[in-house]
This record gives structure tokens, sequence and C-alpha cells, in this order.
């Protein structure tokens, strides 16, 4: 006979990016280097990165005066801007700690 333990009254959940870094309105997208905090784009603002679908591929891009600069250093503007469909913003991004390939995870 036994009686039943008080430790687990004290259980936490497993953390996880998406129990500690979302609100209401933000999801967790994973990417090839761990994961993007997205939200929904309410207005641009400088210095902005997004999501954006070019040419039927989705990229990660800085919004930049009146350009997009994608993470190769390339800029689209002008003409090519209109052709982008901007869908979310990112709040920030968590690289995995998993991956051997960054030295420096934090």
């Amino acid at each position: 006979m036994g009686f039943v333990s008080p430790a687990t009254d004290y259980v936490e959940q497993r953390l996880s990016p998406a129990s500690i870094c979302t609100s209401n309105e933000s999801r967790i997208l994973e990417t090839s280097s761990g994961f993007a905090v997205i939200e929904p784009v309410t207005r641009l603002v400088q210095g902005q990165v997004l999501l954006i679908l070019s040419g039927g591929q989705t990229q990660f891009a800085r919004f930049l005066g009146k350009a997009l600069i994608t993470e190769d250093g390339e800029a689209i503007e002008g003409a090519a801007a209109e052709e982008v469909d901007v869908m979310v913003r990112v709040t920030f991004f968590i690289n995995s700690a998993e991956d051997d390939s960054d030295k420096c995870p934090v």
C-alpha cells in the first residue's frame, strides 16, 4: 500500500516554441534553420522582416525604403515588387540547437 505522491501537483508542461513565443495572432513556422514566429501584417514598417511569395516561391525579405531585400541580397523593387505577395511578418527567428553547423546557437 502506498500513497499518491504530491509531486504530481507540480508537473509542468514540456516547453515548446509555440507555448513560449506565440500570442493570439502569432503562429510558428518551421524553417530549415529552426523556427520563425509569424503574425499577420497590419502595416509595413521600415526594417520589418516579411515572408513573401515571389515567383511561386516563399522567402524571407526585409522591407527597406521602397524595396524588399531577400536573404541572398537581391533587391526587389519597382514593377517586380508589385508582383510580390506579402504573406506575414516575422516577429523573430529561433535557431535550432540540434543543428551542428551553428557553432553559436545563442
